[in-house]
């Protein structure tokens, strides 16, 4: 399991307090939900010779980068489908879940992927390349009020309507196919020194629809109540609030809503002991080394 060119393409983010939050055991079960590059995947494997390791990532380029090992299955599908999977290779249970919702660094430079208006490429955005729908079809077949409501819902984008309305209206003259072309209509609402975090904005928010993320992570945490063992941790890693509102929400009541029910004593149902009240963030060491991780909350809880 050596660290090759092959495999560097994703700098694992908080690598020692992921490791320390799933408290391995070296004969343990554990699910990587993101393998991504392979960073954290390699690290757990290392810490359990004896037990095994089930990784998930959609995206056909990880399955480039998987490393040989008798104790990891490779599971090439979205961690929506985590207990399925589970269940086809007969496991029930596991002692650990990590999940790094990020987007990877090399999906990001990949210019072809169309994740980054630093490049001007196709407008792609897909994590899993054989679904149907991509960016392009979002942008030019959704209706304004559809392209408003995810601007302003997944992107917290002030002018989303007046946004909307002109790639209505730039699209009736001609498709928009391009990263260049999308981030070119921007330019109009915003200011040259708010230009990159407003066009971050807009391209997350896009991101977020044709991968449906919000819907996923959702089926994926409901899951997880299900193939934890009493006991086993749940790290999940986040990037923006709209993601770790979800998972906050989630480990502190077992349910979207944070409705914590209590039994006739006042004393809480809630499924999961709550590990870290606030978030763990990237230390100032690790901000040099890996920009990209500065927005990056990590919140783990404990099945009971």
């Amino acid at each position: 399991m050596i660290l090759t060119e092959k495999n560097k393409y994703h700098i694992p983010v908080m690598l020692p307090e992921c490791l320390d939050g799933l408290q391995l055991k070296r004969d343990g079960f554990y699910v990587d939900a993101t393998y991504g590059g392979g960073g954290h995947s390699r690290a757990i494997l290392e810490a359990i010779p004896d037990g095994k390791l089930f990784a998930f990532d959609q995206d056909d380029d990880a399955a480039q980068s998987v490393v040989d090992a008798d104790n990891l299955v490779f599971v090439n599908q979205n961690f929506q489908f985590i207990k399925n999977f589970l269940k086809f290779y007969e496991v029930n249970q596991v002692d650990g879940i990590l999940a790094d919702l990020g987007v990877s660094s090399h999906q990001i430079d990949e210019a072809e992927r169309g994740f980054s208006f630093r490049y001007d490429a196709d407008l792609d955005m897909r994590m899993n390349q054989q679904q149907r729908t991509s960016a392009k079809d979002v942008v030019n077949n959704y209706s304004a009020e559809e392209l408003s409501q995810i601007f302003k819902l997944y992107g917290e984008i002030r002018y989303a309507w007046k946004l909307a309305n002109k790639i209505v209206a730039v699209r009736k003259g001609q498709p928009i196919t391009t990263t260049g072309q999308l981030a070119d209509i921007m330019d109009e609402f915003t200011i040259p020194k708010q230009r990159n975090r407003e066009l971050a904005q807009l391209f997350q928010a896009i991101r977020i629809e044709v991968n449906d993320e919000l819907g996923v992570l959702r089926r994926f945490l409901e899951q997880c109540l299900d193939v934890l063992k009493p006991g086993g941790r749940l790290v999940i890693m986040s990037y923006h609030s709209l993601e770790d509102r979800l998972v906050k929400t989630f480990i502190n009541s077992g349910n979207f809503e944070g409705k914590v029910e209590t039994d006739p004593f006042g004393r809480s149902s809630a499924p999961f002991k709550v590990i870290t009240r606030k978030p763990i963030t990237p230390n100032e060491v690790e901000l040099i080394d890996n920009p990209r991780s500065r927005s990056a909350k990590l919140r783990i809880a404990e099945k009971r």
